[in-house]
């Protein structure tokens, strides 16, 4: 896959508010989906869904432990880019 379309694929995947979220969160823990839904008051099914796009787009990954599946960063370089957009573009006037 060429280097603009690999971009392409992730800037889709961080381009939803609620993954986001759940990005920040997890920050370089590992935390399983009831932290999550718990933490960011959304309902399971949600999360359960946006987890299954990024883990899907490698942005994710699950670790298992016994009956418990949870999940991390695949890199947290991740919250270093958002970190840096976020300041570029934190004068912005967005609606």
């Amino acid at each position: 896959m060429m280097n603009e379309k690999k971009l392409q694929l992730i800037f889709q995947t961080l381009g939803d508010a609620n993954r986001i979220r759940i990005i920040r969160f997890l920050g370089d823990k590992e935390r399983s989906v009831n932290e999550i839904v718990e933490e960011l008051a959304l309902s399971q099914p949600l999360v359960s869904h946006h987890l299954k796009v990024l883990k899907n787009n490698f942005v994710l990954e699950t670790v298992r432990k016994g009956p418990f599946v949870f999940y991390k960063m695949t890199n947290i370089q991740i919250l270093t880019v958002l970190d840096l957009l976020s300041a570029i573009f934190n004068n912005a006037d967005f609606e």
